[in-house]
């Protein structure tokens, strides 16, 4: 048996994007993810092997996908199902507040 509280603690002082395995099996990962003015890496694209269900709890953040050079703003309740292959980056997290994310990579 797993539980806890996905606004729990959350550092103070986040000098790196934290990622956090909720639960890891076989086919399915659940992750916490917290940002504070994070951004990905210039010129970096993810291009994962699976597909990514993602919403932003807390925060806000810009998702950039390559086909579309248009960036969807996400606030707290959105949320955004990614195709596998789907080459996207994170191109802004909020700097004033910890963004907290929830992650299902299938």
């Amino acid at each position: 048996m797993n539980s806890g509280n996905i606004y729990l603690n959350i550092p103070h002082h986040l000098p790196d994007e934290i990622f956090e395995n909720i639960i890891l099996t076989g086919g399915i990962k659940i992750e916490r993810i917290l940002s504070k003015g994070h951004c990905s890496p210039e010129g970096h694209w993810y291009n994962q092997e699976k597909n990514e269900w993602v919403m932003v709890l807390k925060g806000r953040a810009g998702l950039q996908f390559k086909q579309n050079e248009n960036i969807i703003e996400m606030q707290p309740g959105d949320y955004i199902n990614i195709p596998a292959h789907c080459e996207h980056r994170v191109e802004w997290t909020d700097s004033e507040e910890e963004t907290i994310w929830l992650a299902v990579h299938y």
